[in-house]
């Protein structure tokens, strides 16, 4: 299945996890990140249950540090 990351997309298994979609694209080990699914946004508390379906767009924001 597809899924659209930040515009880009994605070939996935279906039935991934947004925790597993992390790992995917090597973004898992990274702190300060923010995931929406169809512009919902996803408390991480739910990242390892939450499963995704063909053609989600997947929002993923990382917060930065500057002043």
């Amino acid at each position: 299945m597809e899924v659209l990351v930040n515009n880009k997309l994605y070939a996935v298994q279906p039935g991934i996890t947004i925790a597993a979609l992390l790992q995917f694209i090597q973004l898992s080990a990274q702190k300060g990140i923010a995931v929406a699914v169809n512009s919902q946004v996803v408390p991480k508390t739910y990242w390892e249950q939450q499963s995704l379906h063909p053609a989600d767009n997947i929002t993923i924001i990382r917060a930065t540090q500057g002043g």
